[in-house]
């Protein structure tokens, strides 16, 4: 009796630390999302590395899960502390900038470049200046807009996140607006951070892609192994293990190959990730609570112009 009341406790305490931040449900009747909100004060991520839009904590369609906490230390502060899929820009004016000047990180906002060393994703660099998120709530659909007035780079960046009426798919559109009068030239991956069916990575998974993968096996060690066109694994990886591979090439120039296919043979789920721009770079990184495709593109928009492009996460489950 004393083990269920203690059980109960500690559940109701997680509940009741989750539902303190701002958040959303949407569901089309096929999935359901609980998306974290972004909030300078109250989000549940707030640190200068990824876009602040799109923190899944959750999505469950037919009976599996595709997102979740994959980390144990958490803190709103902390650089990897978020669910995916979420997206790092490459810094504007960061290389440029003097120590105590300003560089900007779009999602995120303006920061100061504190010293003379190379960008580190891991750091935590002071804001200038936040910008201003507006949030709009739909029942299938929930649309960020993050707006940044700032002396060098000045943007609106519109990120939708909407799941397709009857359709077992998920749709982010983006839209980048060049409101300043420098060109704004950056790259934007997705770090993807599946946690499916809360399963172990191992030799259940399987990710796939439309080419033969050129890449730096060396850096799986013995975890995993590419074969041809997909990436496997070897063993169950254990708390302290992690696979890296960068540097994936053998894609051509166009979106078709844009096409990354991720399975769990053991549990049934299955998801597969397009986008309607060609691949800038490409690499794939696991530990044992996630896996992670990094799928980048390049990105230009001139003053006064726009750049739009969309991913969609297509959901599916195995034939048994």
């Amino acid at each position: 009796m004393k083990k269920i009341c203690y059980s109960f406790i500690i559940l109701s305490v997680i509940a009741m630390s989750c539902s303190r931040f701002p958040q959303a449900e949407i569901s089309n009747g096929i999935i359901k999302a609980n998306i974290y909100l972004p909030d300078s004060k109250k989000g549940y991520y707030r640190g200068t590395r990824f876009d602040w839009s799109g923190n899944i904590s959750s999505l469950e369609y037919n009976g599996h899960d595709y997102f979740g906490k994959w980390f144990t230390k958490y803190s709103p502060e902390i650089h990897d502390a978020i669910m995916g899929p979420v997206e790092e820009f490459t810094p504007l004016g960061y290389t440029e900038a003097k120590p105590g000047s300003s560089f900007v990180k779009i999602g995120v906002g303006t920061l100061t470049k504190t010293d003379e060393k190379q960008y580190e994703f891991f750091r935590l660099y002071p804001f200038v200046n936040m910008g201003e998120w507006k949030t709009n709530k739909f029942p299938d659909r929930i649309q960020f807009i993050h707006e940044l007035d700032d002396k060098t780079y000045s943007y609106q960046y519109e990120k939708n996140i909407q799941l397709t009426e009857g359709k077992p798919e998920m749709v982010l559109t983006h839209t980048l607006r060049n409101r300043g009068t420098r060109t704004i030239e950056t790259s934007v991956y997705d770090h993807n951070l599946f946690v499916i069916d809360n399963q172990r990575t191992g030799p259940d998974f399987e990710i796939l892609f439309p080419f033969n993968i050129a890449g730096d096996s060396i850096a799986l060690g013995n975890l995993a192994k590419i074969n041809d066109n997909r990436i496997i694994f070897l063993k169950k990886l254990d708390s302290d293990e992690s696979a890296f591979c960068e540097n994936i090439t053998g894609f051509d120039t166009t979106a078709n190959d844009y096409m990354i296919k991720i399975k769990n043979n053991k549990t049934g789920a299955g998801v597969i990730i397009t986008c309607d721009k060609p691949l800038q770079e490409l690499a794939f990184w696991s530990c044992s609570t996630t896996l992670c495709p990094e799928p980048y593109i390049n990105i230009k928009v001139d003053p006064g112009e726009e750049f739009s492009w969309k991913i969609c996460y297509e959901f599916y489950t195995l034939a048994k």
